[in-house]
């Protein structure tokens, strides 16, 4: 059983880890492999809107991917993309990251590579992963505008979506973890944290919802 408190904690998780951008056209858009399609249906959606004329999907495999994904997220994202209809000649793809920060150096040298000129990008990531994106970016890329997205929905529906919610608020803490720890690592760029948000991550962390917590004091 999941508490109400623990409903309402993982709620305001949620919200903070969503950034709030309005998508706008950028020079290019990224969508940060994972086990999650959606991402590959919401950067085309946003590519058919004429939010960025060049997709990049990025990512390897990971165990909970490698079933699902078995020729690595970015190229099946890829595949997803030319089923909706992008033409090839649109999509890059970079197959070899294994985390966030790698999503962004790797994408970051494919379109250097292929001699894209970028000033902002739009990068699409799950909904709770929007935050921990953005803040491993800037710190990554710097002096590049980043626009936020991902697929619009609420808590309960990604709940729905996932079909495991004690693993959903598991990623929401995780999420926070790193927001929290990472930027005295030099992964990503401090952000703000409210006492309330704080104090959320914290119940839950007591309430046993850590199993994607790095092992490091909470």
């Amino acid at each position: 059983m999941i508490s109400t408190q623990a409903w309402a904690d993982a709620r305001r998780l949620w919200d903070y880890h969503q950034m709030g951008h309005t998508p706008r056209p950028c020079s290019v858009a990224i969508g940060l492999g994972s086990h999650d399609l959606g991402v590959a249906d919401t950067a085309v959606d946003l590519y058919k809107q004429g939010m960025a004329p060049l997709l990049v999907f990025t990512g390897a495999t990971s165990p909970t991917t490698q079933e699902r994904m078995p020729r690595g997220e970015a190229v099946h994202y890829r595949e997803r993309a030319l089923e909706l209809g992008v033409p090839s000649s649109a999509v890059l793809v970079e197959p070899n990251a294994r985390n966030t920060g790698d999503n962004i150096k790797f994408s970051r040298a494919v379109l250097e590579e292929a001699g894209v000129q970028v000033t902002s990008v739009l990068l699409i990531s799950k909904p709770y992963e929007e935050r921990r994106a953005y803040a491993t970016a800037c710190k990554l890329w710097p002096g590049i505008e980043f626009v936020s997205a991902s697929t619009p929905m609420t808590f309960d529906e990604y709940v729905d979506s996932i079909q495991d919610a004690h693993l959903v608020i598991d990623m929401l803490v995780g999420a926070l973890q790193r927001l929290l720890i990472y930027p005295e690592q030099g992964f990503m760029i401090s952000q703000p944290v409210a006492d309330d948000v704080r104090e959320a991550y914290e119940r839950l962390c007591r309430q046993g919802f850590t199993s994607r917590l790095l092992a490091t004091n909470p």
